[in-house]
């Protein structure tokens, strides 16, 4: 598929958007459907006997945590709250892992602008999905095969550049509710992939993913893999717990067995769905993040004081 010119345009509220024909990937800031707010109280405990004495539980622990830094105001603590289902600790607990990993990992977690990760997004490794899935669930594609070159990109930039994506996607309401799903296209995976990784980086993603992550990761979905994928999951298989070892789910080429997940109207046309995302469209996802620069740079400034860094 050739590159297209795509480009970030406007609409009438002045908010920033990238038309894909019929479809627009955009930031929703707006609040949630009546439909999703349900959702929140089914399935999260979203109600306000439970989440008023939750936000001021978890605020009074963040306050315990002298060297820790972060905003407490009530948006702030609904996007950890809302994964861990209102439940207080489990929140502080997601939240004291991240900025530790920030600590302990600066070349992985700070300095994290999009500016920074422009070049993954030129080369068409990491794309937002402008349609969500039948649970109302983001969907975010990666390209971790043939399209992906480490003398070009390396695995801590790719790194690197999903968790803007996802830190982009978790400003929007609907998102924390509903959480995301992953599409991992292995399509061209050779041995030169496979060494860039090792079991203390699969470590430390599985880590991220599973103890400090604000989104609510409700599915994996391996695509395009052959037997040389075997020998990348084995490398991070020992570190993947029961929940989310059930949510992974591999489907090889067979692109019917993926839609027995999604419906294919939501789901790019190179796995056999009706949305059309050309090539080009990484370049304006990027310039579409760059956009919200004050809103990572306000993130970046949250952390462990610094002289903590020294004793871990």
């Amino acid at each position: 598929m050739s590159a297209q010119i795509v480009t970030v345009k406007y609409n009438e509220n002045n908010v920033p958007y990238i038309s894909l024909g019929a479809h627009e990937i955009r930031l929703e800031s707006e609040q949630p459907t009546e439909a999703v707010l349900e959702k929140a109280r089914v399935e999260l405990r979203e109600q306000p006997e439970i989440t008023g004495p939750a936000i001021a539980e978890l605020r009074e622990m963040l306050k315990g945590e002298k060297t820790l830094h972060v905003p407490t105001d009530d948006e702030f603590l609904k996007m950890y709250l809302r994964p861990c289902k209102y439940y207080p600790k489990s929140a502080f607990d997601r939240i004291k892992t991240f900025f530790k990993l920030k600590q302990k990992h600066p070349e992985l977690y700070e300095d994290l602008y999009p500016n920074s990760v422009i070049h993954v997004y030129e080369q068409e490794l990491v794309k937002l999905v402008p349609t969500r899935d039948r649970n109302g669930s983001r969907i975010l594609v990666i390209q971790c095969g043939k399209k992906w070159k480490p003398s070009k990109c390396s695995l801590n930039d790719l790194f690197r550049a999903i968790q803007v994506a996802i830190a982009a996607s978790m400003l929007e309401p609907t998102t924390q509710i509903c959480g995301g799903c992953v599409i991992l296209d292995f399509d061209g995976l050779s041995l030169s992939h496979i060494m860039q990784f090792t079991p203390s980086f699969a470590a430390l993603v599985l880590t991220w993913v599973q103890d400090s992550l604000s989104l609510r990761l409700k599915s994996v979905h391996i695509v395009n893999n052959s037997y040389l994928f075997n020998m990348l999951f084995a490398i991070f298989k020992p570190f993947i717990r029961e929940k989310l070892r059930k949510r992974i789910h591999f489907h090889g080429r067979d692109m019917s067995s993926l839609h027995r997940h999604f419906d294919v109207e939501c789901l790019p046309s190179m796995y056999g769905g009706k949305v059309d995302i050309p090539d080009g469209t990484g370049v304006a996802l990027g310039d579409l993040f760059r956009l919200y620069s004050k809103e990572f740079e306000m993130a970046n400034s949250f952390g462990y004081d610094s002289p903590a860094r020294n004793s871990l």
